[in-house]
């Protein structure tokens, strides 16, 4: 029996490219495609596909939700992470919500057939530098990241990300309020904790920043 993989990208190309290296593998079936949450939702209960390759940022929410929701939902599944994003703010986020692997974008073409089937053998997929990455934080390394290396992003949580790259895409308060079923006045209190954190004087500074970051990152 064929090993179903099912693609989560709410990039038309990007699923397109995707299809195309999975079917030229043998022992690899399509079990479906959906360009946002709620779609991939219903198409894995209808399908129940070995793996899912989720992008993380998603037109409907953040695909770390995602994640969260079908390791919990669905036992035995595997969950690939795929983002343009930086993969020292993302890749440890996603391990953490129950992803199996991270790629990058850059990369996907040439590694996302060697990413299935390495968590198809129950292993880890990231790339060298993540790897060492993770491996020396958990034996607990006290080797300090170069400025270079780190990314203010790092300090907001998901949540925060998640209205970050919302603010980023034009949205209101009150639409991602309504978008992430949450109040307002919560909405209001993440974005002045965003600010905080990346050490900005006001709501223009924030739009800003969260423009110029959505620019970079997809």
């Amino acid at each position: 029996m064929n090993t179903g993989i099912m693609i989560v990208d709410d990039h038309p190309l990007v699923r397109e490219g995707l299809i195309t290296l999975i079917s030229n593998q043998r022992d690899f079936c399509l079990s479906g495609e959906a360009s946002g949450i709620a779609e991939a939702r219903e198409l894995v209960r209808q399908t129940h596909p070995d793996v899912v390759i989720v992008d993380l940022t998603l037109k409907d929410g953040n695909g770390i939700t995602l994640i969260k929701e079908l390791k919990e939902q669905y036992e035995g599944i595997k969950v690939l992470a795929l983002s343009m994003h930086d993969e020292t703010v993302f890749a440890e986020r996603a391990l953490r919500a129950g992803a199996s692997g991270y790629v990058s974008k850059h990369e996907a073409s040439r590694t996302i057939i060697q990413a299935i089937r390495t968590v198809l053998d129950d292993k880890l997929y990231l790339s060298e530098r993540m790897m060492n990455r993770v491996l020396s934080r958990a034996v607990g390394s006290k080797q300090r990241q170069s400025p270079e290396q780190h990314s203010p992003v790092e300090r907001l949580s998901n949540r925060e990300i998640e209205i970050f790259e919302m603010i980023g895409r034009g949205l209101t308060s009150r639409q991602i309020a309504q978008q992430l079923d949450l109040s307002q006045r919560t909405v209001d209190t993440h974005r002045e904790n965003i600010k905080d954190k990346l050490e900005l004087k006001n709501a223009v500074e924030l739009t800003k920043h969260a423009v110029q970051w959505v620019l970079e990152n997809h």
